[in-house]
């Protein structure tokens, strides 16, 4: 951000990332209510379950697509201006799917909205930073991503019972309007900036060419994976090895989500205060209390217990958020929208091994170990991030340099 955005007021900084925490919220209750929902779409167009499926994983495909094909197009656009179109992108896609004519559309309408995702975190991120004091950038990234973790805690629910009491059609309306309403406040509160000197596509691609990218990125691909790993079979896992009724699975879910507010709150002041140590220190937190569900979710109290810890996981994404800045150097935008594709990938690999491993007769609790395992390759990739960086003296040294 300009000089002139950075010198706004504390109290103009606040209603900014408000408005961008409304955008995070619209986003995660859109990806996340989807799966809620998912038996009504598969009854809607007489399709199985598998089938219904596609929606979230052409959404999934459309974030690791978009954030870096969005964030090189839009380099010479403002960052206010590239919020603008991403989010009006973001609601005119939802807004489509709700009037989705066939099924094919709504697949392919789903990989659209999807595009602006990662980008628009990755660019609101910077915006937050760009207005808060050195000491404070990772508090503002973890302000905007509040809004994600509250959709995972109220919107998700709300909307999940939207689309099963009131018709798919009617979610994905309701995720719009919040698209729109978004526009209307980064236009009325996200204060006006200039595109960067020198700003172009090339130059966003130079994040590309260095290494520590790469490295940040494949942290957060691999140690966060773990959290997914367990996440994708929760419902299962509660009934067969808790024993927890269905009916409490909900309350479980809440839980977590609260988890995931408790970590997003925690973490930046951590890492506003010692950014790698921070990352270190939540790579092994993660490790641990994973390991810990293999053991807890055995009875119901420890259960959820070890539910909201996994949760508090979510607290490295505002630090792998701030880290991609420092590296990606001039070509933060991408740095910081791929960010978002790293996790999805984390989704999508935590996912696949956990069902290897329950296929394999391991057990439902046996995401935990799997959890362990990912988090154990994302600390050993941070291991060595820290040895090249010493090596080198520079933390965005370039390829080929």
């Amino acid at each position: 951000m300009t000089d002139a955005v950075k010198s706004f007021p504390f109290s103009a900084a606040t209603i900014a990332e408000f408005a961008l925490a409304i955008g995070s919220f619209a986003i995660g209750t859109g990806e996340f209510a989807a799966m809620g929902f998912l038996p009504d779409v598969a009854n809607s167009w007489q399709v199985t379950m598998p089938e219904a499926g596609r929606i979230i994983s052409a959404y999934a495909l459309g974030v690791v697509v978009g954030a870096p094909l969005i964030a090189v197009v839009g380099a010479r656009l403002s960052r206010r201006w590239l919020l603008l179109v991403l989010m009006g992108l973001f609601a005119a896609g939802n807004l489509a799917s709700a009037l989705a004519p066939s099924f094919a559309g709504l697949v392919i309408l789903r990989f659209i909205t999807a595009l602006p995702h990662g980008a628009y975190f990755g660019v609101a991120a910077l915006v937050a930073a760009g207005m808060a004091p050195p000491d404070g950038r990772a508090r503002a990234i973890g302000r905007v991503m509040l809004g994600l973790t509250v959709a995972t805690l109220v919107g998700t629910p709300v909307a999940t019972w939207a689309g099963q009491a009131l018709g798919w059609r009617t979610a994905f309306g309701v995720v719009g309007a919040l698209g729109l309403l978004t526009v209307a406040l980064v236009m009325l509160c996200v204060p006006r900036d200039q595109p960067k000197p020198g700003a172009s596509p090339l130059r966003e691609l130079g994040a590309l060419r260095q290494p520590q990218v790469w490295l940040t990125l494949a942290i957060g691909a691999t140690g966060f994976g773990g959290m997914f790993a367990v996440f994708s079979y929760i419902t299962p896992t509660l009934i067969e090895v808790s024993g927890i009724p269905e009916s409490g699975v909900p309350f479980v879910l809440c839980v977590f989500g609260a988890g995931m507010i408790a970590g997003n709150i925690v973490g930046p002041k951590l890492a506003d205060r010692a950014l790698l140590p921070t990352i270190a220190g939540l790579l092994a937190w993660n490790i641990l209390v994973l390991a810990l569900f293999t053991v807890a979710v055995k009875h119901p109290v420890t259960a959820v217990a070890a539910i909201f810890l996994i949760g508090t996981g979510f607290a490295v994404v505002p630090a792998l958020q701030t880290r991609l800045m420092d590296v990606g150097k001039e070509a933060q935008t991408l740095a910081a929208a791929l960010n978002h594709s790293a996790f999805n990938i984390a989704n999508a690999l935590g996912a696949w091994l956990g069902g290897v491993a329950i296929a394999a007769g391991f057990g439902w609790a046996s995401t935990g170990w799997v959890g362990v395992l990912l988090g154990l390759v994302g600390s050993a990739v941070f291991v060595l991030s820290m040895l090249i960086e010493r090596k080198t003296g520079d933390a965005g040294v370039r390829l080929g340099h």
